[in-house]
């Protein structure tokens, strides 16, 4: 039908260009179909009902556990039935909502002394909460933390667990909306690092998030691979994450349009960090940080 693979997102296609462009996106025998042109959509459909066997379920309202909302406003996401049967499997039905997703500075360990609680409970818990970060940014770090101990569970990391269930009960309509943004709407990054925050290996946490125009559209909290010896250096390891995931964007973005976007604006709250990201001189302060952490200096970076 004449649909171009995407080249940064293997789950979308393209057809068109301009007001007349065509996108599809496919999950297993699942569609999601968006276009300018309305009539550009209906005429994919009726030509994929001549080939296939398929249902027209409408306007986008429900997706893989994601309830969708849509109106002169822009468009909505969230997950309030999904949460419900979060709350159930975790027996918080009820409770009392907490203010804050985990305790102030809570440090946990996996060679806690504790009691083991029943890992298969654990995971199924903590496996629910991940997929639920998909529509609550606000719950990536906490949930991403308490998953490192599905190995072997204890009650002092099934508190915690609890602790988010019971935040999450104040937070069930939480979710994303998306503006009808201009087409002039730019990237703009954050980025920022922990200190040790893994006290079992003295790694940092990276957290990233990503907004096109005032719409967050990409975030993530995960674990550095490497230990860094200084903030510096932790927060070097942040930016360059958050680069490679800002040219990856804004790459994707360029081809969906069909056309050279802006560059992504990058906020980094470290000086030492920028210094060193522009001076190659410093490099022999941080030889033990692996050779992938310093591509900007070979050109993917521009400032």
């Amino acid at each position: 039908m004449g649909f171009l693979q995407s080249v940064y997102e293997e789950v979308v296609y393209r057809w068109g260009s301009g007001r007349s462009v065509l996108l599809v996106h496919v999950y297993v025998d699942d569609l999601i179909i968006t276009g300018a042109q309305g009539d550009k959509v209906e005429a994919f459909k009726a030509q994929m009902k001549k080939e296939f066997d398929m249902s027209d379920l409408g306007l986008l309202c429900f997706y893989l556990g994601v309830e969708v909302r849509q109106d002169a406003s822009g468009i909505a996401l969230h997950q309030t039935h999904y949460t419900k049967r979060i709350l159930e499997l975790g027996g918080i039905m009820g409770y009392n909502p907490a203010h804050t997703p985990i305790e102030e500075r809570l440090k946990l360990s996996r060679d806690s002394t504790t009691e083991e609680v029943d890992f298969t409970h654990y995971r199924r818990l903590i496996g629910s909460l991940r997929y639920l970060v998909h529509t609550q940014p606000d719950l990536a770090f906490v949930v991403r933390y308490v998953s490192r101990f599905m190995e072997r569970p204890t009650m002092e990391h099934l508190r915690p667990s609890k602790c988010i269930l019971r935040y999450v009960v104040g937070t069930l309509d939480y979710g994303l909306h998306y503006d009808r943004a201009p087409n002039t709407a730019r990237f703009i990054g954050y980025c920022d690092s922990d200190l040790a925050g893994d006290v079992d290996t003295g790694k940092r946490t990276t957290g990233t998030m990503f907004f096109l125009g005032g719409c967050l559209v990409s975030w993530q909290s995960l674990k550095q691979k490497v230990v860094a010896l200084s903030s510096c250096e932790a927060e070097y390891i942040a930016s360059t994450t958050a680069a490679t995931q800002a040219l990856w964007l804004s790459r994707m973005l360029a081809e969906l349009l069909g056309r050279i976007v802006d560059v992504v604006e990058l906020k980094v709250d470290s000086k030492s960090a920028l210094a060193l990201a522009k001076n190659v001189v410093f490099h022999k302060r941080s030889k033990h940080i692996c050779i992938k952490y310093h591509f900007g200096l070979l050109g993917g970076w521009e400032y």
